[in-house]
């Protein structure tokens, strides 16, 4: 008995210093659990350090029904907690605990009357009807015991096994030793192997419960890592993916930029028509065209009138629906220049020699051009250097094929020159400023942008001994 009541104390101190290490509430529950059984067993005790302890405090031992009960309760608080009975069987934890409360309650009023009234009888009668409902509680206990997943359980099942078994064959050889006449002790030994032995068993499911507690924080930290590599993983796609958002975002803005780019190309191309539109259709022309068709009619030479005129209109019709166009073909091209070099050829009595020529192996329907991109240069060499020159005048227009890649239109007169040209306009005291060639120049840019060939435009001054004998304007056009 000494022995049995030395290992409980010192499992009951080691559990309670386990608590404030581990701050598991497992542990003082068992620490409590073996204390009381240590209590309910004092009154047995007839010698040894704690029996000396004790002789102090004698009345602590009168009252073994008491710790009894109180060790009987803290098993029950401890097989549920280490099982977790409360969170996996929710309901069967309900139904054990009504009935452990209902124990409890009475035996607190148990305890009160005996302190009230003092008859031991209270005491003893009461604790046989608690031994009674308490049996019948463990026998029930078991079964969350059995449905329990948790591998904590066989602990609880055969440690509760082998203190049962050993208290009923402990209580049938009192029994027996009683009927003999011989000394009980024997009976109690067997009792406190019983003790022993489920504590010892208590205390290993206590350990697998830490093993457990380590095994799930070990996992726990490997899972933190894995989530850890997995959140570095994610972060390093949501980075990729915003660096492909903001590479989309700088290639829409990119885009942006080029519609911009195109709406304002256009902006300037719709008015690169209107500002041609404007030359090709200049007051002076139209008054001058208008005034000659006066001229026939004064003359009363309505045939050259009517001639004249349906030339005039066709030409106007014809300006106003390349205008529409951004490209013509060359065959239009060059019906528009021969029917304005016939206009201002009438106006000017036919004294202008004009000539065309088209090297034969070209498609002029398939050749594209920008629209009149010829006038402005015929209005040049017209009035700008052969309606100054008094004699032979002559305008050759010749249409040559450069390469696979380009066409070149050159536009020759034998008029006064460039150079005689600027020398009278600068005496003029009404100075018109031209902007026909700046324009055509830039129209011409703009329709070369998406070619491969490059265009250009060249004006060549012409002389003979030194004297100005005309100009060359060679008119180069891209194909592809």
């Amino acid at each position: 008995m000494i022995f049995t009541l030395g290992v409980l104390f010192i499992l009951t101190v080691y559990h309670f210093l386990l608590y404030f290490q581990h701050k598991d509430k497992l542990y003082l529950l068992y620490s409590g659990y073996t204390f009381f059984i240590i209590l309910s067993q004092l009154q047995h005790l007839r010698e040894g350090f704690l029996f000396e302890f004790l002789q102090s405090i004698s009345e602590v031992v009168k009252y073994p029904e008491v710790y009894t009960e109180m060790y009987y309760f803290i098993y029950a608080f401890f097989a549920f907690k280490l099982l977790n009975i409360k969170k996996e069987l929710p309901l069967w934890y309900k139904r054990c605990f009504k009935w452990l409360y209902v124990i409890i309650i009475y035996c607190v009023l148990k305890l009160m009357v005996f302190i009230i009234i003092g008859n031991w009888d209270i005491l003893q009668k009461g604790y046989l009807l608690f031994t009674i409902a308490m049996s019948i509680l463990g026998i029930v206990m078991y079964i969350p015991f059995f449905k329990s997943k948790s591998k904590l359980k066989y602990y609880m099942i055969i440690g509760s096994m082998v203190l049962f078994i050993t208290s009923v064959t402990s209580l049938l050889y009192y029994l027996s030793l009683i009927k003999q006449g011989q000394s009980i002790e024997a009976a109690y030994s067997i009792l406190y192997i019983g003790f022993i032995v489920e504590n010892i068993i208590f205390s290993l499911g206590l350990g697998h419960k830490q093993k457990l507690i380590l095994e799930e924080r070990n996992e726990s930290q490997q899972q933190l890592l894995k989530q850890y590599a997995e959140n570095e993983e994610l972060r390093e796609k949501v980075q990729k993916k915003l660096e492909l958002d903001v590479e989309a975002l700088s290639k829409q803005a990119e885009i942006k930029k080029l519609e911009t780019a195109k709406i304002q190309y256009d902006k300037e191309l719709a008015e690169l028509k209107v500002s041609t539109l404007r030359n090709q259709m200049n007051p002076h022309f139209i008054f001058n065209s208008l005034n000659s068709i006066k001229r026939y009619i004064i003359d009363n030479d309505k045939k050259e009138a009517v001639f004249y005129l349906n030339k005039f209109s066709k030409l106007i019709r014809k300006i106003l629906a390349s205008t529409i166009e951004t490209e013509s073909s060359l065959q239009e091209e060059l019906e528009i220049l021969e029917l304005y070099m016939s206009i201002e050829n009438t106006r000017l009595d036919n004294t202008v020699d004009f000539s065309l020529s088209v090297d034969e192996s070209l498609n002029l329907t398939a050749i594209k051009v920008p629209p009149l991109i010829t006038q402005p240069f015929i209005e040049n060499a017209i009035w700008h250097g052969l309606a100054l020159k008094k004699g032979n005048r002559k305008l050759t227009v010749q249409v040559l094929k450069v390469n696979e890649n380009q066409v070149q239109i050159d536009i020759t007169d034998n008029g006064i020159g460039r150079v005689k040209s600027r020398e009278i306009k600068e005496k003029k005291i009404h100075k018109r400023t031209s902007v026909g060639i700046k324009l055509t120049e830039e129209r011409l840019q703009h329709f070369a942008k998406n070619c491969k060939s490059k265009s250009n435009i060249i004006f060549t001054d012409l002389y003979t001994q030194n004297k100005p004998t005309g100009t060359r304007v060679s008119i180069l056009i891209p194909l592809v």
